[in-house]
Order: C-alpha cells, then structure tokens, then sequence
C-alpha cells in the first residue's frame, strides 16, 4: 500500500512529510494571528500605562502577585508535560501521550482554578469594572481601566486555555483509541505548538500586570 493510501496520510497530500509540513505553516500561520491579537493588548496597555504610571501600579498592587508566581510555576510545569507527551507521541508510546497530556490537562485546570479564586476575589472587592466598580483613591477612573485590561487580557487568555484543554482532552481520546504513531503525531505535536504559545503569553502578562510599578 502506498504512502498516500495508508490511511495516515489525508487524500490532498502525496506524501506524510507534506502533510506535516502543511500542518506546521497552519499552525504557524495561525500562532502570527494570535500574536498580533495579544499584540495590540499589550500596545494598548504599554500606552496607557505609560500614561497612568502611579494607578496603574495602585491596581497592580490590589493583585495577588503570589497565586500569580503559583500560575506561573503550573504553566511551566505544563509546558514540560506537553513536551514530554509529543516526545512519547514521536516514540509511538501510547501510555506515555495519555499519561503526558492528563497531567498537561491537570495543570491547566489547576491553572483555571486560581483564576475563578482571583476573579472571586476581584468580585468581593468590588473590583469588577462597571456600575458596582468601587475603589478608594483618587485615581478611581484610571484605576478601573487597569481592571479593564486585567479583565479582558487574562479572560482571553483563559479561553485559550480551555480551548486548549478542549483539544488535549479529544487527542486522549484518539490516543486511547491508537490513532497516533511514529509516522503519525501531527496532531499532539500541533496541539503542543499552541499549549506553548498560551504558556508564552501568560510568561508576559504575569510581570505585566502583577510586578511591574507595584509597591
């Protein structure tokens, strides 16, 4: 049987390498489209952070820098664990993918899982912008925008982390059912493009909006 008709290798592609080669610049392409969406958030809030030094950092200092470095720390553990499950996927062991990408999931639901506690807390302190937004300081407006960007760019970026566990949770689900092997991993291996991408982007928003002018 050919290599085109072995059941690995989709019907518009003539050979596996071209298929993973085609699948590498759509990841690829689409990672470019991520960066620039995070991008001009995080050009935005350079902006006006530059703008408003002094509330900016009186919202820095309302977060919890420390359940920040603990997320940090779980993300960096995952990234590991993605790895290592598209290493077991290169190596055609199938226990090794599953067992890689349940503790890639763990971690990030345990990542997920500080955020509901943050966002509560943000609740209960009435640090949610809108109608009920309540601060005592002067810098009250400016501040509430600084909650604005927390809100949309760590929301954000939570989504892609839940789209992520998405995706590692149905390539458990292949990988139980033997779809992968040493001549077909594309998938685990797109998937730990964009774990790690995800992964990248929360290394910046951490020091972003966690450290940087807080006192």
């Amino acid at each position: 049987m050919s290599e085109a008709h072995s059941g690995l290798v989709a019907h518009q592609f003539e050979t596996a390498e071209q298929q993973r080669e085609t699948a590498n610049l759509g990841m690829w392409s689409f990672l470019i489209t991520e960066v620039m969406m995070f991008g001009a958030l995080f050009t935005a809030y350079g902006f006006y952070r530059t703008k408003y030094p002094a509330a900016f950092a009186a919202g820095s200092d309302h977060l919890d820098y420390l359940m920040g470095a603990f997320n940090t720390a779980v993300l960096i553990c995952s990234s590991l664990t993605m790895a290592l499950a598209v290493q077991a996927a290169q190596h055609g062991k199938r226990k090794g993918i599953i067992l890689f990408l349940l503790l890639t999931i763990l971690l990030g639901g345990v990542f997920l899982g500080v955020k509901v506690l943050e966002y509560a807390d943000k609740y209960e302190h009435h640090l949610i912008p809108g109608i009920h937004f309540s601060v005592d300081s002067s810098y009250a407006a400016q501040i509430e925008l600084f909650y604005c960007f927390y809100f949309a760019m760590t929301g954000l970026h939570a989504l892609h982390m839940i789209v992520g566990i998405t995706i590692l949770g149905i390539l458990v689900a292949l990988s139980h059912r033997r779809r992968f092997s040493t001549d077909y991993y594309n998938p685990v291996e797109m998937a730990g493009l964009y774990w790690h991408f995800v992964d990248i982007v929360w290394i910046f928003l951490f020091p972003l909006l966690y450290l940087i002018g807080r006192s």
